[in-house]
């Protein structure tokens, strides 16, 4: 059995995010999603949040785990047993990044492979960053993100009100 590995911050996650976790999942027999802990950058949500935010979104998905990580994620891959990372690209700037940190990767753990899977077109422009912008402005959200954590981006900018887009009242 081939298990697939997913890591990434999910900050929070995206449609983007689920709709790579979709695919991946009925290519390999098992996939871990792996949610790291501790980036270096700075978080809305705690690993808690992230990691039940992943586990909501993928619920309806066999043979899928989520769980927390820190450290190397060869390391963490490893650990799992997985022989796999599973990334998404959505431009050209994500294959650079995603090359740099393939070529790390092979160096570090040269028995783990990388499968990258070009995100679906309608979801090329999401980002976690622009997510978390879009809903700290009030703005529109709509099948951008899964609706627990549009609520769960609703209550953590609640208590900051800026002030309201006209597109606010249209979702």
């Amino acid at each position: 059995m081939t298990i697939a590995v997913y890591p990434g911050t999910f900050d929070p996650i995206t449609s983007g995010h689920a709709d790579i976790i979709k695919r991946a999942s009925t290519i390999f027999e098992k996939l871990i999603i792996g949610v790291y802990d501790k980036p270096d950058k700075q978080l809305l949500f705690s690993i808690t949040e992230r990691v039940d935010m992943v586990k909501k979104t993928v619920a309806d998905l066999p043979d899928i785990r989520v769980t927390a990580y820190t450290g190397l994620t060869a390391d963490f891959i490893h650990k799992v047993k997985g022989r796999v990372m599973i990334r998404g690209l959505r431009a050209s700037s994500d294959f650079e990044r995603e090359f740099e940190i393939a070529l790390m990767n092979k160096k570090l753990a040269p028995d783990i492979e990388l499968v990258c899977l070009m995100t679906s077109s309608e979801y090329q422009f999401l980002s976690s960053s622009l997510i978390k912008e879009v809903a700290r402005l009030r703005g529109c959200l709509k099948d951008m993100i899964p609706d627990h954590v549009a609520i769960a981006l609703k209550e953590k900018f609640s208590a900051k009100a800026p002030q309201v887009s006209k597109n606010e009242t249209r979702c």
